[in-house]
């Protein structure tokens, strides 16, 4: 396969494909990303991810697009430009955008009170715990929709801890894809909260309580309102909380059990449509539909002529809301890094373990996908595979290696 932009016809025609140009007019060095093509063709080989597809763009046009080994391990296609992935918290950022387009519409604030919109959340307790006993304290203030964005909330997620307040969660229906987003917020809101709102970065289901205030708000299902405001305006027609049956010979699968554990993996039916429709999480997509959305992000709001959002009101999403005051829990921001309204964000050139520019913002989905837009270098790039446990290894290879390519 050509690697190269990416040719017509491999686009299905529902998703435009974005402008194209030689890497070398866009200061990218070919030899350097003909290297990280041949670094994952050997990661390929070894095992460590079925497959994978990465597309690099600078200066607006798409210099490199390449898909890498099989789609599926228990199939023969390649993986395709056109592969469909579960991109799981690479949702977060396009619900944070949806929710913003309501603060710009004037329905309410970044200050406003969770609980305005979902009055469960009024009274909620902070687990402290002392001893061998969880003690339930008075929050010192209630979250807001800052906090959710930010996530500074006092909500958590199953999988960030073993503490009382995580065991509450795991053994709650709070992961089933059965019950809807308002039956999933109450039992949110049912739960203590792990700190105090404002006080600490712990990454959580947060994003899911912006879906259902969206809901509340736009009188729509989370999924209407995303296709209304944003994915049909930039033509992410790929892009929903399922996708058709005739898109089965297209979907992206991992590995039965983890090629450096041997831990069983499990993903949701991307052709199963969920009555909770995940905020946080449950969006499926094409590399090129997300490329459209970065395109858009690094545009200041654009894309086509469509204005999704005001330009300074990216560059107030795109920016540090953590601070020094906000203790950050979770190994999930590196040294070096921040959090704004949907996005972490760089603040140090250096600190973290990898290449970047102070400014650059991103985020990645549990299962292996990632992205990131870097407004100094006039770059983004999209990054799709299916390895869940592979995914920090492979997220900052493809840094290290797009990075060694900018002239």
């Amino acid at each position: 396969m050509t690697a190269t932009a990416v040719p017509q016809a491999a686009i299905t025609p529902k998703t435009p494909s974005l402008p194209e140009a030689k890497p070398e007019t866009l200061g990218l060095s070919r030899p350097r990303l003909q290297a990280m093509s041949d670094a994952f063709k050997r990661e390929i080989d070894k095992g460590t991810v079925p497959g994978i597809t990465v597309l690099v763009a600078r200066r607006g046009q798409v210099g490199w697009f390449e898909a890498l080994g099989r789609q599926s391990p228990t199939g023969s296609a390649p993986m395709a430009h056109d592969s469909i992935f579960r991109i799981f918290s690479m949702t977060k950022p396009i619900v944070s955008i949806g929710i913003i387009t309501l603060i710009e519409d004037g329905h309410l604030l970044l200050s406003d009170a969770v609980a305005k919109f979902i009055p469960e959340f009024a009274n909620q307790k902070v687990g402290i715990v002392s001893g061998d006993e969880l003690e339930l304290v008075p929050a010192k203030r209630q979250m807001t929709v800052q906090d959710l964005l930010r996530h500074t909330s006092g909500l958590t997620y199953e999988h960030q801890g073993d503490g009382p307040v995580h065991k509450l969660y795991q053994d709650s229906r709070v992961r089933s894809r059965k019950i809807s987003n308002a039956e999933h917020a109450a039992l949110v809101a049912s739960f203590p909260l792990v700190c105090h709102p404002g006080e600490e970065f712990n990454y959580s289901r947060s994003t899911d309580i912006l879906g259902r205030i969206i809901e509340i708000v736009s009188g729509k299902s989370l999924g209407n309102f995303l296709t209304e405001r944003v994915l049909a305006p930039l033509q992410m027609a790929e892009t929903g909380f399922s996708t058709a049956e005739t898109n089965a010979g297209r979907l992206a699968e991992p590995f039965a059990a983890d090629p450096w554990t041997g831990d069983k993996i499990a993903l949701f039916n991307m052709l199963e449509q969920p009555a909770m429709e995940s905020g946080g999480g449950g969006l499926v997509s094409t590399t090129m539909d997300y490329a459209r959305f970065c395109l858009m992000l690094r545009n200041g709001g654009t894309l086509d002529g469509n204005r999704i959002i005001g330009r300074k009101t990216l560059e107030l999403m795109a920016s540090d809301h953590l601070g020094p005051g906000v203790v950050t829990n979770g190994t999930l921001l590196s040294p070096g890094h921040g959090f704004g309204l949907g996005f972490a964000v760089r603040r140090e050139p250096g600190i973290a373990p990898f290449p970047g520019s102070v400014g650059q913002y991103f985020w990645s989905g549990i299962a292996g996908t990632f992205f990131w837009i870097d407004p100094k270098e006039d770059l983004f790039a999209v990054f799709m595979s299916q390895g869940p446990g592979q995914r920090d290894y492979t997220r900052t290879l493809v840094r290290d290696l797009v990075y060694a390519a900018v002239d």
